[in-house]
Parts: C-alpha cells; sequence; structure tokens
C-alpha cells in the first residue's frame, strides 16, 4: 500500500493522519524512505517506513461501504460481556483498538455503550469509551466529508433509544 503527499491515514490507537511529506533519511549507511504523518486530532508527528506500513497497520481512510458496515455493528445488540471482570474486558477491548481497524473499534464502542446502560464502567473503560468514539468519529467524517459533530450526533443516536 503506497500513498501520497495529502492522503489521509488511518495510523492505529492515534486516528486519522495526514501525510505531509515523503522523506529518504539514512540510518547505519542504508536508506530508507518514510511517510510524515500528521495526526488530525493533536498535530502529532509520525515518521513510518514505507516499507513497513502494513507492519504497523497504516491503511486507508474507511470506505463509504465500510462506514455502513460499522453503523450495522454499532446497531447489533449481539454482546455478550456478562461474566467477563472489568480489567479483562479493558485488555480485551484495548487490544481492538490496538489494532487500528474500524470494525474492532466499533464493537468496543458498541460493548461498552451498552455495558454502560446496564452498571457503572470503570474510569478505564470510561477512557477507552471516550477513545473509540472520538477514534470512529473522526475517521467516518473524513471518510464522509462531513463535520465531526454531526457524525457525534448520529453515533449517540444509536445509544440513545
Amino acid at each position: 500500500m503506497s500513498f501520497r503527499i495529502g492522503d489521509k491515514a488511518v495510523y492505529p490507537a492515534h486516528g486519522v493522519a495526514e501525510v505531509t511529506a515523503i522523506e529518504n533519511k539514512e540510518i547505519g549507511g542504508t536508506k530508507h524512505s518514510f511517510y510524515i504523518l500528521r495526526i488530525l486530532e493533536n498535530g502529532m508527528r509520525i515518521m513510518v517506513p514505507t516499507k513497513n506500513v502494513a507492519a504497523v497497520g497504516l491503511r486507508t481512510v474507511a470506505s463509504k461501504s465500510e462506514v455502513k458496515e460499522v453503523f450495522d455493528i454499532l446497531r447489533s445488540r449481539e454482546v455478550s460481556v456478562e461474566g467477563q471482570t472489568w480489567n479483562r474486558r479493558y485488555r480485551e477491548y484495548m487490544e481492538k483498538i490496538k489494532t487500528g481497524s474500524v470494525f474492532e473499534i466499533a464493537e468496543v464502542l458498541r460493548d461498552l455503550s451498552l455495558l454502560k446502560n446496564d452498571k457503572d464502567l470503570s474510569f478505564g473503560e470510561r477512557k477507552m469509551l471516550d477513545t473509540a468514539k472520538s477514534l470512529l468519529v473522526r475517521e467516518i467524517a473524513v471518510s464522509k466529508n462531513t463535520k465531526e459533530d454531526k457524525v457525534q450526533r448520529e453515533l449517540d443516536a444509536i445509544f440513545t433509544c
């Protein structure tokens, strides 16, 4: 997978980034090519070796059909989180977020949102819920070329019924 300057990409656990440059650097006597990414949420700069794109999980922003699938996942009510301790859930959900998969992040948001209706979430789970929501909102907004607050309202509507 290759990107060009100006392309949007998703960096796992950090969200949507813009490719601001492609630089060549010599490290240990070997030339390497890097994508220079700027995370949209906080402006953080990340250098990703072009040959390691797959290994780090850098991917294109979700397509319109993938966004539709994300909304299907969010509307699904087939969740089995009962009987798990909060720390086991936390580890499981953190692994899903780290994959960078928009579908895994949607599952985390759905599961924690539904669980929140039944009982109080731990501090870590509340923070993870916010992280999953902000990652999804930003990516869906970029994918649909719309404002984040509109996407936020769409997601809130799914879980307030």
